[in-house]
């Protein structure tokens, strides 16, 4: 392939579960990706290692630069480096709960963060299309199902940045003209999320508690409700946003919910426990200042418009996760979620943890 025609992109946040797969996927689309990580003098980068070579091998399409959201002058430096066709952003502090104890920071890096990049778009004068990662938590306390016509009432730090950043792609796309697009994803989860998102505590802490290893799981709110996703098919929902002919937004969801506590339920019940009670505790210390109690979306539009809709709902979620954390831990899985993997996703593109 000519290197003038491949597609570049560049990937903020490459390193987190979203920006993993994304990579994967762009990287069977024939693209050649750049990815922004911070400065760390451990590695955090375990999610794409499996994806990364050294940049002197010949036809290596992956490379990986240091910056932050926070340096507006290394972003516009990068970005008229690489000249990235497409830019998905996907860097935030996104955590919630940690969103109340760090309020600035996570504004300074998921509010002014999506300014700062759309500016240097702006600037560099490229017809780059823009992916920004927005939320299912701006819509707080507004009534579900929630959709792209639903006011937002967001209950966090996290959820506050996300509307600033949601609205400020928007008047760039407006006043600019840039191909500027908002996802606005449910919970969608995986088996490479990270340990402190409830569902992934949740799953890791039963394979723990079944090899031995642990007696307990600490968790707060057991009633709140979410619509949780599988994040591969996430990841395609993102990349389409940007071929469609022009930038709009998009709900990415399921459609269904379930409390904390069912999901708890049930996963204890997959992997072979009678009752969850004895195992887990509630501690106060997670929960949040302000909740969110029920957030399902729809999706309609996203399907309308490029076919989107979702193979694996929140039953088939459960048994990925814990299947995949059984093996972590060298326990032989109960094997429905990598069933469900290979029925569902028999030509699947990236790789099974």
């Amino acid at each position: 392939m000519d290197q003038n025609t491949i597609k570049k992109a560049l990937i903020t946040g490459i390193a987190g579960q979203d920006g993993s797969y994304l990579t994967e996927f762009l990287l069977s689309k024939g693209y050649e990706v750049h990815g922004i990580i911070r400065w760390d003098s451990i590695f955090t980068t375990e999610r794409i290692d499996h994806l990364y070579q050294d940049p002197h091998i010949n036809g290596v399409r992956l490379f990986l630069h240091y910056g932050d959201m926070t340096d507006s002058g290394n972003l516009e430096k990068l970005i008229n480096q690489i000249k990235p066709g497409e830019i998905y952003h996907l860097a935030a502090m996104s955590h919630v709960k940690v969103s109340f104890d760090m309020p600035e920071y996570t504004a300074n890096t998921d509010a002014l963060g999506t300014l700062r990049i759309l500016e240097a778009i702006k600037n560099s004068g490229s017809p780059i299309k823009f992916y920004m990662a927005a939320s299912s938590e701006m819509f707080g306390t507004s009534a579900p199902p929630q959709n792209e016509t639903t006011p937002f009432h967001p209950r966090s730090p996290y959820a506050c940045a996300k509307v600033f950043s949601y609205h400020i792609t928007r008047l760039y796309r407006e006043a600019y003209g840039i191909f500027a697009a908002n996802g606005v994803l449910f919970n969608h989860e995986s088996t490479r999320r990270g340990p402190t998102f409830v569902t992934k505590k949740i799953t890791r802490a039963i394979a723990r508690i079944k090899a031995g290893l642990d007696k307990k799981i600490y968790l707060g709110n057991l009633s709140a409700k979410r619509d949780w996703g599988f994040a591969p098919e996430y990841i395609e929902a993102m990349w389409r946003m940007l071929q469609q002919p022009l930038p709009d937004d998009f709900v990415i969801a399921t459609g269904e919910t379930c409390s904390v506590e069912e999901f708890l339920e049930e996963a204890f019940k997959y992997a072979g426990f009678n009752d969850w009670k004895p195992y887990v505790e509630i501690d106060k210390r997670y929960f949040r200042p302000a909740e969110v109690e029920v957030l399902v979306g729809d999706a309609r539009k996203a399907k309308e418009k490029f076919g989107w809709n979702p193979k694996i709902k929140i039953h088939d979620l459960v048994k990925i996760m814990i299947d995949a954390d059984f093996r972590a831990l060298g326990l032989v899985p109960p094997g429905e979620g990598d069933k469900i993997l290979k029925e569902k996703f028999p030509n699947r593109w990236w790789k099974i943890d």
